[in-house]
Order: structure tokens, then C-alpha cells, then sequence
């Protein structure tokens, strides 16, 4: 509960009587209930008077408790209403607010509405940077839980790469890394797990398919597990029998630049800068346009949360932030590149929580 009074005082600072959270990683950080509400409601109402509401489907009450969940509850059944129990709890307590804090980018319209409806004349805030803002800093057990996860990250491209052989798909490939991965006991990944090869390496969403490996091609691995509701993203890029000397070129340039960004992970810097020095360095080898996306992202419960690593970021860095720093190189009809860590930041400097080798790797 020591979060969700966290929460509270940040409510009291920004003026905002309350908060309903929703969203599935914020609820989990907040309550220890991990759940996927598919289409129900799933939501935590805080007031800042300390007073805590766990409103949720009455089927996942006794998993809530046995999460550690010590607050009230407000249940309901598929047939009910769960907003018009909302709404009878706020009258019957009095307790109706004038403002509510949501997560906007996680709020439907939909829902909007209904909340609306359920709290006429409250004020509908947004409270997103305030609930990005207790995720960003992790303590000892949540840097445990991100170097576990990390591992079983290494574990997975390790997979990947001994499946590598001539004539094997895209997928053949993919489902050998999640097979092994789910006899190590991972339940899901922390996205759709992506392999590539060959010209296809230029995409940097790319789909994996049924391609076929060939001798001479680059393969890229993307690809994370949630362990302990915690999330974990790698991606390194092999090659296969032989490299040409473009794409070699291509490797050692993301490479250096990925070194350059990991050593402005610093604290105190600002986040920007590292992806300055990597965009810098990219561009200096004549691949600048080539660098398409941003260097990194913040990772926890979502595998992409607060903060996002562009350049005009001028967020200082603070110990026990834990973001990816992950440079790549796309030229169409040659191939593309990607090298992707995850960094956790200590007073000695960053961390690397993944560990899979980067030096280039001709797999034969």
C-alpha cells in the first residue's frame, strides 16, 4: 500500500481529489493483482482522504486478496452494472469528487463517457505523467525481478541463434525460441517475438514469416518475456555463413554507436543525450537517415513505458531508472541492424541487464 500512498500525496500536490486507474500494468503496480479485464472493468478509485476502492469482477476477488490486495472492494457480476455501483458507493458515502484523474492514452471514449455519466460536474483530468512518474524510479526487489526477466531474454536469442540453419522459417525459428522459453516456466512475451532475415531485416516492425534462412543473410532477433509482471526487450542481429562488407560496415557502425550511448547513460545527463551521441555517430558514417526511430524506451511493468529516449528529452537520468538503448541501421534492399540492451542505472554507472555477446556473430 506504501505505492498507493505515494499516489495519494501526488494527488494532494497536483490538486486532484481522486484517481481511477485502469490500466492493466498500473493496476498491477499499484494493487500486486495481475489481470488482463479483457472487455470488464478493472479499476482502482483512490480519493486524496487516503480512502481506496478495488473495483473489480467479483470472480477475481479472492486472487486480489491473494495478491496481497488489503483495501475495499467493489464487486460486481457479468449481468451487473459496474458504473452504476460506482455511482451508488460515491452517494451512498458522499463522497462524490470534483475532479478525477484518468489515464488518458488508456480511457476509451466509451468509457469516457460512462464516467461521465456516473460523476456529473466532476472535472476529468489527465493523470497520466503522475502515474508514469512513481513507475520511473525501480527499488531493489523490482531491479531483481528486470534482471531475471533480462536473463530469460538472453536465454531466448541464445535459442534463436543455435535454431539458425539453412532452409529453416522465420517461424520455425520463432517457435523454437518460445517452446524453450515456456519450459523455462514464461507464460507470455512482452510482445509478438520478432525474427527476420534477409532483406526483411531492413523493417524495423517487420512480420515474421515463412522466409526461408539463405546463406548471406542478416537474421534479427527482437524479443522479451513478462516474469514477476515484469517486462524484458533484447535484439541482437547475426548473421549467417558470410557478411558482405556493407552490412559488416552497417553492424560495427549501430554497434559503436550503442557503446557511445551506454557511456552517456549517466547520472545527471540528460536522457537526450544519448541518443544524441548515437544519432551523431550514425550520421558521422554516412547512415543518419537510415536511424529511424528513437534510441530507447523505459521498461517495467510495460515494456515500453515513461521515459521515451529522443533527443529533445531533457529529463535528468536518476539512479534506478531502467530503460533500452537499441541504435539500428534500415537500408532497404541491403538489410538492417539492431542492437538492443536493457539498462539499469547505479551510482557506478549503467548496468547492463542483458548480456547475450554483441561482437559480430557469423553463424556457420
Amino acid at each position: 500500500m506504501e505505492r498507493l500512498q505515494t499516489l495519494i500525496q501526488k494527488l494532494k500536490q497536483n490538486n486532484f481529489d481522486s484517481a481511477l486507474v485502469t490500466s492493466k500494468a498500473n493496476v498491477y503496480y499499484l494493487s500486486g493483482h495481475y489481470t488482463d479485464p479483457h472487455e470488464r472493468l478493472v479499476a482502482l478509485y483512490t480519493g486524496n482522504d487516503g480512502e481506496s476502492l478495488f473495483i473489480l469482477p467479483e470472480m477475481e476477488k479472492e486472487d486480489a486478496i491473494a495478491s496481497g490486495w488489503k483495501g475495499d472492494f467493489l464487486t460486481y457480476k457479468d449481468q451487473d452494472n459496474p458504473w452504476t455501483l460506482f455511482k451508488e458507493y460515491l452517494t451512498k458515502r458522499n463522497k462524490t469528487p470534483d475532479s478525477i484523474a484518468i489515464e488518458k492514452d488508456d480511457f476509451s471514449v466509451s468509457r469516457l463517457e460512462q464516467l461521465q455519466q456516473t460523476v456529473p460536474g466532476a472535472e476529468i483530468v489527465d493523470g497520466t505523467e503522475i502515474l508514469a512518474g512513481l513507475r520511473v524510479i525501480k527499488d531493489k526487489k523490482e531491479y531483481t525481478i528486470l534482471k531475471q526477466a533480462a536473463d530469460l531474454a538472453d536465454f531466448g536469442v541464445k535459442t534463436g541463434v543455435e535454431a539458425i540453419r539453412e532452409g529453416a522459417s522465420e517461424m520455425e525459428i520463432l517457435a523454437k525460441i518460445e517452446f524453450e522459453l515456456k519450459k523455462q516456466g514464461v507464460r507470455e512475451m512482452s510482445f509478438s517475438t520478432m525474427v527476420l532475415s534477409g532483406k526483411k531485416t531492413a523493417s524495423p516492425h517487420g512480420t515474421p514469416g515463412q522466409d526461408k534462412i539463405e546463406a548471406g543473410d542478416l537474421v534479427l532477433f527482437d524479443l522479451g518475456v513478462v516474469f514477476g509482471g515484469y517486462c524484458s526487450d533484447i535484439t541482437r542481429t547475426v548473421a549467417f555463413k558470410q557478411i558482405d562488407p556493407e552490412q559488416e560496415k552497417i553492424y560495427q557502425t549501430v554497434l559503436q554507436a550503442q557503446e557511445k550511448a551506454i557511456d552517456a547513460a549517466l547520472i545527471g545527463n540528460a536522457a537526450g543525450s544519448m541518443d544524441q551521441v548515437a544519432r551523431e555517430h550514425i550520421a558521422s558514417k554516412g547512415y543518419g537517415e537510415y536511424f529511424t526511430h528513437r534510441i530507447g524506451h523505459g521498461i517495467g511493468v510495460d515494456v515500453h513505458e515513461y521515459p521515451s529516449l529522443t533527443s529533445e528529452n531533457d529529463l535528468t537520468l536518476k539512479e534506478g531508472m531502467s530503460f533500452t538503448l537499441e541504435p539500428g541501421i534500415y537500408v532497404p534492399g541491403v538489410g538492417g541492424v539492431r542492437i538492443e540492451d536493457e539498462i539499469f542505472l547505479t551510482k557506478k554507472g549503467p548496468e547492463l541487464l542483458t548480456s547475450y555477446p554483441k561482437t559480430l556473430q557469423i553463424i556457420e
